[in-house]
């Protein structure tokens, strides 16, 4: 590569970069809670809905997942400290506020602190009475930071479990059926524990918007999903010879019980709001992108595909934007799926960049693919950024992209580069975000 080219793909790296931090600056905690919740002399107002603080004797807010803390504070920052409650993430707040139990659970698997944060929220859930209100904050994450078996399983078994679905290659509206039917908190059943209660439930959202039911497996949402689901899922990826003694018996004898549905009497005084979600990151992704003079087009169709026919298929269209005779950037939301079988150290959007690198080796393209909360995979990375020369100087380094593809150990290569974006966990979680430019 002569010089002018390579100044050329550096700067074009950099617009790449500047796209996806001002998609990211966007999709702020702070931001979200300024667009969606106000309150103003005792009247808290969530998105739509209008709540007279002193009409109730209690306000509780119970906050889950990955953004769980960031809600918890922003949420204080405008009612103030009479709202009490639980708060469960997957490390421990920067700030704690008065009147608030904190749990650290574990993700992507649960552990005992998940354990804890979901026995927490029931014990507080047991006191409400018709005159409180009980705020829900959910983001992604959710799944395993809180969850309690609904039948007496160890955790070792519930462990167990959790690796089977996660590595099972299934979409994860698919994996979170299947929690949903295993838990006492998941598919509606916080929402039963807060019989009697007014509900506003406040969603940060890492699922297709149209499964909010699948957003940290739906836990105060009435379950649009059935255990005949689960039976089936199960078949089809092969998971019930894969599952612990205790759970395999329950596929086997197909005993799972049913999630609480719409006609559930815990739904009537409930209420449901996206506050933030992928669309926020497309949309300031398409803006910004423009800006950075590219002629830009949102492709969401492959949302939940594999890794693999996704990373083709956006390849292929950039080629033929690129060929209108501009600079192209092709955006794309939501989440891909990577089946791992003895991974290394990487997650799905490095694992997608890699395989776009090789597809894109000596051509005028790079990629970006990285994951809103900063945590990709089992690395401290948020993704990585590949263009047409990734494979060349991977190469130069003594790494081989191939075997790091066949062994799902992306984020050595990339950490080596210099090509991974490291952002720490970002206290939000809207999905990922690809972005694919060509010049």
């Amino acid at each position: 590569m002569n010089d002018a080219a390579a100044t050329q793909t550096t700067e074009e790296r950099e617009a790449l970069r500047r796209i996806f931090q001002h998609a990211m600056d966007e999709c702020s905690m702070e931001k979200a809670f300024a667009r969606n919740v106000r309150y103003e002399d005792g009247a808290l107002r969530i998105v739509d809905d209008l709540y007279a603080l002193p009409d109730y004797d209690r306000v509780l807010a119970i906050s889950i997942g990955k953004a769980a803390h960031t809600m918890v504070e922003s949420l204080v920052a405008r009612v103030g400290t009479r709202v009490r409650g639980v708060s469960a993430g997957p490390t421990e707040p920067a700030t704690m506020m008065p009147g608030f139990e904190y749990y650290r659970g574990g993700h992507p698997l649960p552990d005992a602190g998940s354990v804890r944060a979901a026995e927490a929220i029931l014990r507080v859930l047991r006191s409400v009475t018709e005159r409180s209100l009980v705020i829900f904050l959910i983001s992604g994450g959710g799944s395993a930071l809180v969850e309690k078996p609904v039948l007496d399983f160890s955790m070792d078994e519930l462990m167990a479990t959790y690796r089977v679905l996660v590595h099972s290659g299934a979409p994860i509206a698919q994996i979170n059926t299947i929690r949903k039917h295993l838990s006492a908190v998941k598919g509606g059943r916080l929402a039963r524990a807060a019989a009697g209660a007014r509900q506003v439930s406040g969603f940060i959202v890492d699922v297709p918007e149209n499964t909010l039911d699948a957003l940290a497996s739906g836990p105060t949402m009435p379950d649009t999903t059935t255990v005949e689901d689960c039976y089936r899922i199960a078949a089809q990826y092969e998971m019930t010879p894969q599952f612990p003694p205790a759970v395999r018996e329950l596929f086997a004898q197909r005993a799972l019980e049913e999630t609480p549905k719409s006609d559930d009497p815990a739904f009537v005084h409930s209420r449901w709001w996206v506050l933030l979600s992928n669309s926020s990151a497309l949309r300031t992704a398409e803006e910004w992108a423009k800006r950075e003079g590219f002629t830009v087009e949102v492709d969401n169709s492959c949302d939940d595909w594999d890794y693999l026919p996704a990373a083709d298929y956006l390849l292929d269209k950039l080629r033929r934007m690129r060929q209108q005779g501009s600079r192209a950037c092709l955006i794309s939301g939501g989440e891909v799926t990577v089946k791992v079988t003895n991974g290394g150290a990487g997650g799905r959007n490095q694992q997608f960049a890699l395989y776009c690198a090789t597809k894109i080796a000596g051509e005028n393209m790079a990629v970006l693919s990285a994951g809103t909360d900063g945590i990709d995979g089992n690395s401290p990375a948020a993704g990585a950024i590949a263009d047409g020369q990734t494979v060349a100087r991977a190469r130069s380094l003594g790494f081989d992209p191939q075997t790091a593809l066949a062994s799902f150990n992306a984020y050595p290569l990339f950490e080596k580069l210099g090509d991974a974006i490291m952002t720490g966990p970002t206290g939000t979680n809207v999905r990922d975000l690809r972005i694919l430019i060509a010049w």
